[in-house]
């Protein structure tokens, strides 16, 4: 199908991008990638009379380091693409998980386009990166016509398709600690072919001290309204050895906690059993790293 017509807007600054925003309130759209956001156009299920791309504009992209506050923090611009993730030495060395997960979204095609913020500010319980953000502790900075602020990844999804992003803002940048020596990590993903959206998935981070899990974040992919993370699943694990027996406390607890929507990839049953072996399946796999 042809969605209906639309006035495109390519500011070249967020200052301009956020003005656009301001006058046309809500008959305008943000263009990150285009692949959520054109399907429904061409479905009508979204008829935007403007769409503003921010594509243009380049303080959005880029991958640094901010080594200015306690920690060396990692920061990520909204429009950078998932190959640009995938190949960054920067995300390698200091949070491998990013460019190992983001072999795991869509397909080389989808990933020359496609954009971390575009993934996260959709919403969709689906995508790859909400869940991936609360496992590493991430945080996002949200511009308005007032200012910055800052939400972290775990209250920002709130509801399929819902996030705490408000109508006049943009998402510009995501902010997540680099690991710490020894941290291990694991993205488990099930899914019925390549490029297609997860069954279910697992994000684990965690680290070991003395035998016994002093540090761990569980998050979990299309198994809930929205990215979930699994506290309960933490809580199994933390303070305990990592053995056969707190491996599968944890996945129940995270079982516990999945409220997923039947589809053709499943009935709920289904869906939930396979997030319990997701979580199994990354935990041994980030404990395998965690040295």
């Amino acid at each position: 199908m042809i969605p209906p017509a639309f006035d495109y807007h390519a500011p070249k600054t967020v200052g301009e991008a956020l003005g656009l925003l301001g006058t046309l309130g809500s008959d305008a759209k943000l263009l990150a990638g285009g692949h959520s956001l054109l399907p429904m156009m061409k479905l009508r299920f979204a008829q935007p009379a403007h769409l503003i791309d921010l594509n243009r504009i380049p303080e959005l992209r880029g991958i640094c380091l901010d080594d200015t506050v306690s920690g060396d923090e990692v920061v990520i611009g909204a429009m950078t693409v998932e190959n640009a993730l995938i190949a960054s030495p920067l995300l390698q060395a200091r949070l491998p998980l990013l460019s190992e997960a983001a072999k795991l979204i869509a397909d080389p095609q989808v990933r020359n386009r496609g954009t971390i913020g575009g993934d996260i500010a959709h919403g969709d319980p689906a995508n790859d990166h909400p869940a991936l953000a609360i496992a590493i502790g991430a945080t996002f900075t949200l511009q308005g016509p007032g200012g910055t602020r800052q939400v972290a990844a775990e209250d920002f999804f709130q509801g399929t398709y819902l996030t705490a992003l408000a109508d006049d803002e943009i998402l510009v940048a995501i902010r997540a600690p680099a690991f710490a020596a020894g941290t291990g990590w694991a993205y488990e993903k099930l899914k019925r072919k390549t490029g297609d959206w997860a069954t279910a998935g697992a994000a684990v981070v965690l680290r070991l001290t003395a035998g016994t899990v002093s540090h761990v974040r569980i998050a979990l992919t299309n198994v809930a309204p929205a990215a979930l993370r699994a506290t309960a699943a933490e809580q199994a694990l933390l303070g305990q050895p990592l053995n056969d027996t707190t491996i599968r406390a944890a996945a129940a607890a995270a079982m516990a906690a999945c409220d997923p929507a039947a589809d053709l990839r499943g009935d709920v049953d289904y869906k939930t059993a396979m997030a319990g072996q997701m979580v199994q399946r990354a935990i041994r796999a980030a404990a395998a790293r965690a040295h």
